[in-house]
């Protein structure tokens, strides 16, 4: 719908989490959560489609090529919105914070 529209490239579509689920259960009781492999998806904004960064192992337990942290995804959601993540602030219990906090990079095979 969006593309069809023509929004596409000014409109950033990103779906995901800051973890993704452990490929095995907890004891019978689901599975838990999984900082070291984890799945974001996104669209438009400048983002190069029709490809995937990054592996992860046999079992899809880590990240083992082109490793991202949640401050890098961060980064370039921040960039593909035309921002510089080290120069955007917000106020924070009285003191101006970066979202990306201290880390984050901008990941540079996402756009075109």
């Amino acid at each position: 719908m969006i593309k069809a529209r023509g929004l596409l490239d000014e409109t950033l579509v990103v779906w995901g989490g800051e973890f993704g689920r452990t490929p095995f259960n907890e004891k019978g009781k689901g599975r838990d959560h999984n900082p070291w492999g984890f799945t974001i998806f996104m669209a438009g904004g400048g983002i190069k489609g029709g490809q995937v960064i990054g592996t992860t192992d046999e079992i899809g337990l880590r990240a083992v090529e082109d490793r991202a942290h949640v401050h890098d995804v961060h980064a370039t959601v921040l960039h593909a919105l035309g921002l510089n993540h080290i120069n955007v602030t917000f106020l924070h219990n009285g003191r101006s914070e970066r979202p990306t906090i201290g880390a984050g990079e901008v990941i540079k095979k996402a756009f075109v």
